[in-house]
């Protein structure tokens, strides 16, 4: 089985704004991002096709399939109270307390990264499950990723976030008798 787990393409945002499940759409810059995305991923009507349901996901989404199968755990960091406010609008001791331990740390009225890490490694285990599948592609989040290869490589959630992921960055993996590789 193929795996490709794909980060949505630059978000239609000012910098310095806090964004997890907000729904955002993509920039002007989108289709020429995805034109570097379909160089590195093909799909055919065999491929399954699944997304985070937020616009900037879905978007790309349907680059490769008319059949998306959404599924709200493919999100991103829940943020609570912090959902678009700039950075430096979040109270101090608030951001300061998550900052220091932001594995284990609940934002207000959202969610911990340990919360996100286990939604997120129940519904890959979900989809990587079905061995009929051939080729998957999962269009989704920064913070998801982290999450799934910080799992497959066995890195603690507090040094996930060495883990680069870029805007429309693609990560193949391979899953053969029960074992990941990430190619």
């Amino acid at each position: 089985m193929e795996i490709y787990l794909i980060r949505h393409t630059t978000p239609e945002i000012e910098k310095g704004i806090c964004y997890g499940q907000s729904d955002l759409d993509v920039t002007s810059s989108f289709e020429s991002e995805v034109s570097k995305i379909l160089k590195k991923v093909t799909s055919d009507s065999t491929t399954k096709v699944y997304s985070s349901p937020l616009i900037r996901c879905t978007k790309l989404a349907e680059k490769f399939s008319n059949e998306i199968i959404t599924d709200h755990r493919l999100m991103e960091i829940n943020f609570g109270d912090w959902e678009l406010k700039k950075w430096n609008d979040i109270p101090r001791k608030e951001s300061d307390s998550w900052m220091n331990d932001f594995v284990n740390v609940t934002i207000p009225n959202g969610e911990a990264y340990k919360e996100m890490f286990q939604r997120v490694n129940e519904v890959f285990s979900e989809i990587t499950s079905k061995s009929e599948e051939k080729k998957i592609i999962i269009s989704t989040h920064g913070g998801v990723i982290r999450c799934i290869l910080s799992k497959l490589k066995n890195v603690a959630l507090e040094n996930s976030f060495d883990i680069k992921v870029e805007y429309g960055d693609v990560f193949k993996i391979l899953k053969q008798n029960n074992t990941f590789t990430i190619v």
